[in-house]
């Protein structure tokens, strides 16, 4: 799961977003009586942008991983063929490499030429540090694209929900507000666990990424009903 934490936080958190944006934004238009708008419109605007965006994002995150492994393949296959056509001048920029990453010139020298004989390892290593590209083999576009868009479903119908069962008038507001900031905070859990970083850093950007969409939604609303 954790190798996927980009794809749940990022889809998490902008079906979140999408969701109470349409959400805040019928309550800022009617702030004097949420009720006017009508809990079908909430529901049909809020499934309407939850699906769509779901399968844009899926499929923006499917696109750009096919994207990155043909751009690393193409990279790579015109390394091997640098290194087969003028190995020296490669040898060279890998000793630099070693060398501005803190190794002694004797030894960066030494490895450089151990390095050497194996092309496919030199040419993953000047991946890695001439180009700062990663060997995307270990994520699966197609996978990643669905970890988005369930993410993004799963996250995004919280805000929504007390529409499904409740009147839409502004306790179901209130409720939803609650639960939107209740889902962002477990991803801001989720997204601590899988990284150890601090509990309020985790926690706090995550929810306060969410409730500044939220009043912006809400104050487009407000301004636009007024």
């Amino acid at each position: 799961m954790q190798e996927f934490l980009k794809q749940i936080v990022f889809g998490g958190n902008d079906g979140i977003v999408t969701t109470f944006a349409i959400v805040a934004g019928f309550a800022g238009a009617a702030a004097d009586g949420v009720a006017q708008i009508g809990g079908m419109a909430v529901l049909v605007f809020g499934l309407a942008n939850l699906f769509a965006d779901a399968v844009s994002m899926g499929l923006g995150e499917f696109l750009s991983l096919r994207s990155q492994h043909d751009l690393y393949r193409s990279r790579r296959q015109s390394e091997l063929a640098e290194i087969a056509r003028d190995p020296e001048q490669e040898r060279m920029e890998l000793f630099e490499i070693l060398r501005q990453r803190g190794m002694p010139p004797g030894e960066a020298d030494t490895a450089t030429e151990l390095i050497a004989r194996h092309p496919e390892l030199m040419a993953d290593l000047m991946m890695t540090y001439e180009f700062g590209l990663q060997d995307p083999d270990n994520e699966n576009p197609v996978v990643s694209g669905l970890f988005t868009f369930f993410s993004f479903v799963i996250f995004g119908a919280i805000p929504i929900g007390p529409y499904f069962f409740l009147p839409p008038d502004f306790q179901t507001f209130v409720l939803s507000l609650i639960s939107t900031f209740g889902a962002l905070i477990a991803l801001g859990l989720l997204r601590w666990h899988a990284t150890s970083e601090r509990l309020v850093r985790s926690v706090g950007e995550t929810v306060l990424v969410g409730a500044t969409c939220a009043a912006v939604a809400y104050g487009v609303g407000f301004l636009v009903g007024a």
